[in-house]
């Protein structure tokens, strides 16, 4: 028989409330950007958008019925969850999808279910792990490199440098450089405690890829993941940028180890 087919819980993007909209009038909407439902089930896997804990569903519950976890891109980081206040008030971020993305990745990690981070994801998961973001490359980074243009969104583009011994380089052998899309304006400024760097933009410098960093005598260390750029957005038959497949193979490879391992600790030794 096949294995079942992993499901990944999504973190959902927010539409608050909002009076004036034509539909669903003053509800609360959450969504799934439908690129990165097809990049999941590229892969084999199955996507599963997961609510806001209510009732008496928690965090813990939503996570325990699925293999592992993605962070999407969308809404600023709020300035306030990393001890700030926003220099703009259009900076001022979505705090309360960043306590929601909070809480399911400390029960993704409780539960040790895989964790990607995509843009968005990838400073939410610096800021978990207490970690700062500029809050505007271009504001507080002069001379950096254009990160966002609205009209060339995901088609704007810059090379990056894989860090050597990285689990980047390992999932590219062979290539210490590579080229991908970028459609954000903030960026890691102070790296959280538990990261390592695994790739940087070029040539400014700015942080592009991470990963969760095992503690010494740590034994299940947590699989977290995440990368500043989008692998969903991307053409697959464009040659010129990165592959994004050995980026989801091993975070899908992740999950199904994992879950393997779950299997495997249930099962009840038969009697003699």
């Amino acid at each position: 028989m096949t294995s079942p087919k992993l499901r990944i819980g999504v973190a959902s993007c927010f539409f608050h409330a909002d009076p004036k909209r034509p539909i669903f009038k003053g509800k609360t909407l959450l969504y799934l950007e439908e690129s990165l439902a097809h990049w999941l089930m590229a892969g084999g896997a199955v996507p599963y958008l997961l609510p806001t804990p209510g009732a008496h569903i928690r965090a813990e519950d939503l996570l325990a019925g699925v293999d592992a976890l993605i962070l999407q891109g969308g809404s600023d980081v709020a300035p306030e969850s990393y001890g700030e206040t926003p220099i703009r008030p259009e900076w001022s971020g979505d705090r309360v999808r960043d306590r929601y993305e909070s809480e399911l990745v400390r029960a993704a990690v409780a539960l040790d279910r895989p964790v990607l981070g995509i843009c968005r994801g990838l400073q939410m998961l610096n800021v978990i792990f207490e970690g700062t973001l500029l809050q505007d490359i271009a504001t507080q980074c002069p001379g950096a490199l254009l990160h966002r243009e609205f009209e060339r969104y995901d088609r704007l583009q810059h090379d990056l440098a894989i860090e050597p011994g990285s689990w980047m380089a390992q999932m590219y052998p062979g290539q210490s450089h590579g080229r991908v899309n970028t459609v954000h304006h903030q960026a890691i400024k102070e790296l959280g405690p538990g990261l390592q760097v695994e790739a940087r933009s070029v040539p400014d410098g700015l942080i592009e890829a991470v990963r969760y960093q095992a503690a010494p005598g740590e034994k299940i260390a947590p699989w977290i993941y995440a990368v500043q750029w989008h692998p969903e957005f991307q053409d697959p038959a464009d040659e010129s940028l990165l592959p994004t497949a050995p980026l989801r193979e091993s975070f899908l490879h992740a999950a199904m180890e994992r879950r393997r391992q779950r299997v495997k600790d249930r099962r009840v030794p038969c009697s003699e």
